[in-house]
């Protein structure tokens, strides 16, 4: 496997800015195809990639709080596909998960999408078909949902962060779906950087900052320096109290938002254990004549339910398996419980409104990324309180981390592991709202 380098890090870090700006709407077509990313640096190859609409990322929907979306999908790639909107919590149907919730679609085919946005946040989409290969060759974009009443910044500015496995000529590499990936840590790329909406900002401008992880196995450890900053939200879901931002960890599918005000250029370092490699910049156009005063508030609060203190179902949850791991019962690489992959039975029955909490333990050499489809979760810390609100889970090899969530939203739901070539050999299954 070639490894992330400095020289690699620091090429494409002025290729960031390389990338088309997209425009503030929403499509009637998602349209899935090839295109094409400036990842090396500017006058060398660009890099042949899948897309929607002629880009990788695909174009920011950005829609208001309580809107609802329809979308129809339109495959050009050679591949069946489908899509899934990663943290809505929407009507089943629409989760786009193939087998469980939805048929493929197949090349030339399209599929409707229309579901109702109910969450302010910043959430993505991106293939759920043979994802380990499709989103890694670039099928996905930002989802951003506005609040109501939004915080006032100078700047609203999405940050996708992403990983490319590339030869010397800029070509993505084959080998998709190889064993050692998908028995080890997945397939991680040798070049990364940041691809922002904006490419500048002013000193003394208020802004906010979306940070999405769309590599398929990557965590992007990430320090941001030039701004004097608090973290608002994780997952598109609020904090009860804005946190001083510190060196922050982002696993793949989550997401970070940054209130923040320029000091200087706004530089994102990857924080390694001796050194530290630039990703990308924003850099210093001017100077805002009338910056913000005020101290930075926090998001406006979710009306979601909360947990029972007395829960209705105590679940188990381990992680089996892998390259280092030991035997279990399941018939692929991966396993929880002793069962790979998705079976006719679900992992757990729960009626709706019903509270549970899951144990999820990591037996594996490997750190995990678990995603919960169709609903948020709190993660517990070790006296039983209430912690985080999320819909993706980063749990370190060896851990064990417990969550607690309101199953409010009835169907099938996928959980799965978010490093994608772990969720294709085994590590996801599903649980049934009834």
């Amino acid at each position: 496997m070639m490894k992330l380098t400095r020289r690699t890090l620091l090429s494409t870090a002025a290729a960031a800015f390389a990338m088309p700006r997209h425009a503030l709407a929403t499509p009637s077509v998602l349209r899935a195809e090839a295109v094409s990313l400036q990842v090396l640096p500017a006058g060398q190859n660009a890099t042949a990639l899948w897309g929607f609409n002629g880009s990788s990322p695909g174009p920011e929907l950005r829609v208001r709080q309580g809107d609802t979306l329809a979308l129809r999908f339109e495959n050009r790639t050679e591949q069946p596909s489908s899509v899934h909107w990663h943290g809505i919590r929407l009507e089943n149907a629409m989760d786009g998960v193939p087998g469980l919730t939805q048929p493929l679609v197949q090349p030339g085919e399209t599929f409707d999408y229309t579901f109702k946005v109910p969450d302010a946040g910043t959430f993505w989409y991106h293939s759920h078909h043979q994802s380990w290969e499709q989103v890694a060759r670039g099928l996905y974009g930002p989802l951003i949902v506005d609040e109501i009443d939004p915080p006032e910044v100078d700047a609203d500015i999405t940050v996708t962060l992403d990983d490319w496995r590339l030869d010397e000529n800029g070509a993505i590499m084959g080998g998709f779906g190889n064993m050692h990936d998908f028995s080890h840590a997945g397939r991680l790329g040798n070049y990364a950087m940041i691809l922002p909406s904006q490419e500048n900002v002013r000193l003394g401008d208020r802004v906010r900052l979306r940070l999405i992880n769309t590599a398929t196995a990557r965590v992007f450890p990430i320090r941001i320096e030039g701004l004097n900053a608090k973290v608002v939200a994780l997952d598109g879901m609020p904090l009860a109290e804005p946190r001083d931002l510190s060196d922050i960890q982002i696993a793949p599918a989550q997401r970070v938002d940054i209130i923040g005000d320029v000091t200087a250029q706004v530089d994102f370092l990857f924080v390694a254990r001796d050194e530290l490699y630039e990703m990308g910049s924003l850099s210093i156009a001017g100077e805002n004549p009338d910056p913000a005063r005020s101290n930075i508030s926090g998001l406006p609060a979710t009306n979601l339910p909360y947990p029972a203190e007395t829960p209705d179902h105590n679940l188990t949850l381990r992680m089996e398996g892998g390259a280092m791991g030991g035997r279990h019962a399941g018939d692929d690489i991966w396993a929880f419980n002793g069962v790979s992959g998705l079976k006719s039975a679900p992992f757990a029955k729960i009626k709706r409104g019903e509270t549970a909490i899951i144990e999820i333990i990591n037996d594996t050499s490997f750190p995990h990324g678990i995603h919960l489809h169709g609903h948020h979760f709190h993660e517990l810390s070790d006296d039983g309180s209430m912690g985080d609100f999320r819909d993706t889970s980063l749990v370190e090899r060896g851990a064990i981390r417990k969550i607690v969530a309101v199953f409010d939203n009835p169907g099938k739901w996928l959980l799965h592991c978010h490093m994608l070539e772990h969720q294709a050999s085994g590590m996801k299954t599903w649980i049934e709202v009834t």
